[in-house]
């Protein structure tokens, strides 16, 4: 079953029906594309999910086959809803992963209370580079550097550059 708007590219909002797509083998709803295609590796099948506007998929899993034991089963209501909620959950942990990457987090104690160090990598294809910041115990900044993207940031550095009054740590070293 294939259900599209006819009037996708009407200027009103009231006929804007999402586009819906049912087939046995290929679903397309929620901005997630499901495809049931030849797995590669063996005799089976896989399921792929696609998020709108990316190239990738987000998850490939191994699907079932149908009865005849030579094709797969088809997809329905259920099993479309079951992936988009597990490939959704994927990408999430792909941002926070990533996210865990790039930003970097210590709290020390200093001289004047508690003082939270953040090092956040800026991935410019370009420029790569760092960023070393301090705030105080209420958030004020005290000090914010260019660092490399290369720079490790641990307890025993972070304490001194504190203790060096948040001087650059790459032209003190």
């Amino acid at each position: 079953m294939l259900r599209m708007n006819p009037d996708l590219d009407s200027e009103t909002e009231d006929s804007a029906v999402p586009l819906v797509i049912n087939e046995p083998h290929w679903w397309y709803s929620q901005g997630w594309t499901a495809r049931i295609i030849k797995n590669e590796d063996d005799e089976g099948w896989a399921v792929a999910m696609i998020k709108d506007g990316e190239t990738e998929p987000a998850l490939v899993g191994p699907w079932t086959m149908g009865r005849d034991k030579k094709n797969p089963k088809p997809l329905d209501a259920p099993a479309f809803l079951t992936l988009v909620k597990t490939a959704t959950e994927v990408l999430r942990r792909h941002e926070h992963q990533r996210h865990a990457l790039l930003h970097k987090k210590l709290t020390l104690n200093g001289a004047e209370g508690r003082v939270t160090i953040t090092l956040d990598i800026v991935p410019d294809e370009y420029e790569p580079h760092a960023v070393l910041g301090a705030c105080d115990a209420f958030g004020e900044p005290l000090a914010a550097v260019r660092v490399s993207a290369g720079f490790k940031l641990n307890n025993a550095i972070a304490q001194r550059w504190m203790e060096n009054g948040f001087a650059s740590p790459e032209l003190s070293e």
